[in-house]
């Protein structure tokens, strides 16, 4: 890409290719800093958007340059193919929407269909698994924010988990508001995002089991909702879920239990 990225960009673009996720730039030091800036003029002069994956957290280019939609700057999903069993995602998941996000969007890469226990997790370069349940990965598009999301699975696992994978495609990867309705830095999360009239609120926890009280009186009313949750055995097995339709009356705190790892999404759409 850096040895004739004019030509590169002009001629893709040429093609209707919309834009480029650049990788592996690895460093932060004022030559990388400079071709992340030049990537950005020379894409956005072909109307080309950019997700700079392998880079430092963002530090105002996205300003500069808003078609950068995203950043890496993150130890996302990725890492649990060859980091050690001793890595605690599930407490870096809980602390880095209080810290890392605040720098800007992350490209994380979340959506494992294959999940772990804490005990049951190895790294597996060939077969990946996330650690935590099913329901940490589906909150994780709402907890984190990130303009242009991926699925980080193989396309035969999201074939056979459909009723995950076209939840998944319906969360909105740009929001109208944002609110955090309860959390603790490095312990948990509940996060509430509005696309128009639609509400998706995600909690996510660190590997210790919750039971959570939310408020969700400002939505006021009673409200139809579609609910995913950890599954009753899925402190044993992280995988294991549960989707549920259900009736929310606000004015009564909403209850739900997160297993070791775990997390629960909730769709609600006002007006209903």
């Amino acid at each position: 890409f850096q040895r004739d990225m004019e030509e590169v960009c002009r001629h893709y673009a040429e093609m209707g290719v919309k834009g480029f996720k650049v990788d592996f730039m690895d460093r932060d030091d004022q030559q990388m800093t400079l071709f992340n800036s030049r990537a950005a003029e020379t894409a956005a002069k072909y109307h080309l958007i950019l997700d700079l994956h392998g880079t430092h957290k963002p530090a105002g280019l996205n300003r500069t340059w808003p078609n950068i939609l995203n950043f890496e700057g993150v130890h996302g999903l990725e890492q649990m193919k060859w980091n050690s069993s001793k890595v605690d995602q599930m407490k870096y998941d809980a602390t880095i929407p209080f810290i890392r996000q605040a720098a800007g969007p992350m490209d994380y890469t979340q959506g494992a269909m294959i999940n772990a226990t804490r005990q049951g997790f190895h790294p597996n370069y060939t077969e990946p698994m996330s650690q935590g349940t099913r329901c940490h990965q589906l909150a994780l598009y709402v907890v984190l924010d990130s303009p242009l999301n991926m699925l980080c699975d193989s396309p035969t696992n999201y074939l056979r988990e459909e009723e995950c994978t076209s939840f998944i495609a319906r969360i909105p990867t740009v929001w109208d508001e944002t609110r955090i309705l309860d959390g603790r830095i490095g312990e948990y999360i509940v996060t509430a995002r509005r696309k128009g009239s639609t509400w998706y609120i995600g909690g996510i926890t660190d590997w210790t089991p919750r039971d959570l009280k939310i408020d969700l009186s400002f939505l006021g009313g009673s409200l139809q909702a579609e609910l995913f949750r950890d599954g009753v055995n899925a402190d044993r097995k992280a995988s294991d879920y549960r989707r549920e339709e259900i009736r929310i009356d606000t004015a009564e705190p909403f209850a739900v239990h997160l297993a070791p790892g775990g997390g629960f999404t909730l769709k609600i759409q006002q007006g209903e």
